[in-house]
């Protein structure tokens, strides 16, 4: 994360990922698969740019 960093909505998430549903992104979540995010006051989640490209490469490094 860099002083600035942009965040990410969820559905910003979901576009880069070409269709990955809401369902599926909050069921990785749970289960510990998504990339680290934060919870603004007003219970929105936001993704850091930085933890996203950084959640992508492991998953190109796996497959």
């Amino acid at each position: 994360m860099t002083k600035h960093d942009e965040l990410l909505t969820v559905r910003q998430v979901l576009d880069e990922l070409g269709g990955v549903s809401r369902r599926t992104f909050y069921r990785w979540r749970e289960i510990g698969k998504a990339p680290e995010g934060i919870r603004l006051p007003n219970g929105e989640l936001r993704i850091y740019r930085s933890a996203f490209n950084i959640w992508l490469e492991s998953l190109r490094e796996v497959a």
